[in-house]
């Protein structure tokens, strides 16, 4: 996993709310088992009408995609994470993620940094007023700035250090590997 420190880029505004993992990523791209060659399943039915945003030029090299509240929500597959990341949104911006989508979301080396409602209505209307909104992302500095403002968000230092470092659960582990293989060896 690539190490994510910061990043700038176009900022996508996902307008909606409760955005749950079906619309993300329709079930008949779940027979994957790779983590790419999704990205033509992301938002599978919203992206058929020309107006969606992700078919709009300014948008179709974000990085960072800006949605309401509870994203990510409904069922617990990792394929919308992955569907994202094979897109290149590497951070997500709302007011509140579910619970497992936020968590798959730090297993894929994606970034989901939630701002109160009141700064991301902010965001949203800076995106409003200038299609192709780029915005920095700051993870060790812990904000988001752009036109509308320079934003804090939290973050569980763990999680924050395993993003900075590029470190995945198997990377973890294998930080181990010389004591498993020790006490491997002690077993036997």
């Amino acid at each position: 996993m690539k190490p994510f420190t910061t990043l700038t880029g176009v900022a996508a505004p996902l307008d909606r709310a409760n955005v749950d993992t079906d619309q993300i990523i329709p079930k008949q791209f779940l027979k994957r088992i790779v983590r790419s060659g999704l990205r033509d399943g992301l938002f599978f039915d919203w992206r058929r009408d020309p107006a969606f945003v992700l078919n709009q030029p300014a948008y179709r090299q974000a990085r960072i995609l800006l949605a309401r509240e509870t994203f990510g929500c409904g069922s617990s597959r990792e394929h919308a994470a992955w569907a994202l990341k094979d897109f290149g949104i590497l951070a997500l911006i709302a007011p509140s993620f579910a619970d497992i989508f936020y968590n798959n979301c730090f297993k894929n080396g994606m970034l989901p940094a939630a701002l109160p409602a009141a700064q991301v209505d902010r965001l949203f209307a800076a995106a409003a007023a200038q299609p192709g909104l780029e915005l920095t992302v700051d993870l060790a500095g812990q904000t988001i700035r752009g036109p509308a403002g320079e934003f804090r968000f939290e973050i569980d230092a763990y999680r924050k250090q395993c993003l900075l470092e590029g470190l995945d659960d198997i990377a973890l582990t294998l930080q181990h590997a010389a004591a498993i293989t020790a006490f491997e060896q002690a077993r036997r």
